[in-house]
């Protein structure tokens, strides 16, 4: 396995829509292999392709950061979500940085694993919250993109610092 470079913003990477990934052989085994070991590195709980320079719709989230419960998605869609909860987030692409955001409490999602096979599952709670913001990296949208205009400048203007 390989430590990946983590992209950080302004790469324009970062703001562009994701592909979806169609094959699911030896080299995309090792990605998939490769990015969970860097996210376990960087301390993250997610970390979505377009963070390490790949815009492919990949994501892999581990709420509980222990070894081995990472988990891969594919192609995740959400076509269903409820309540609301607002957190701090931090993000791998903005680091020394964090912003309070509103996000969907529960969510219904549809994801391809490692191998291909279609799934349906329920997330609620951090592990909604981690996938929706890995998600965001999916469809190009980032933290900023998720907080009022003044606020972004405090945010921007500490990442700088950082």
């Amino acid at each position: 396995m390989a430590l990946l470079k983590i992209v950080t913003y302004p790469n324009p990477i970062l703001t562009r829509k994701s592909e979806a990934l169609t094959q699911f052989g030896p080299a995309e085994q090792k990605l998939f292999d490769d990015m969970i070991e860097t996210m376990y590195i960087e301390d993250g709980v997610g970390l979505a392709a377009p963070q390490i320079g790949i815009s492919k719709r990949i994501l892999i989230a581990s709420p509980t950061m222990k070894e081995g419960e990472a988990i891969v998605l594919v192609n995740p869609e959400v076509y269903e979500s409820s309540g609301s909860q607002k957190s701090p987030e931090g993000c791998l692409s903005f680091p020394g940085v964090s912003a309070e955001i509103i996000r969907a409490k529960k969510i219904r999602l549809r994801y391809q694993d490692r191998t291909g096979k279609l799934h349906d599952i329920e997330a609620k709670d951090f592990f909604a919250r981690v996938i929706l913001h890995e998600l965001d990296h999916l469809n190009g949208i980032l933290l900023i993109d998720r907080i009022d205009f003044e606020k972004r400048h405090i945010f921007l203007a500490q990442y700088q610092q950082s």
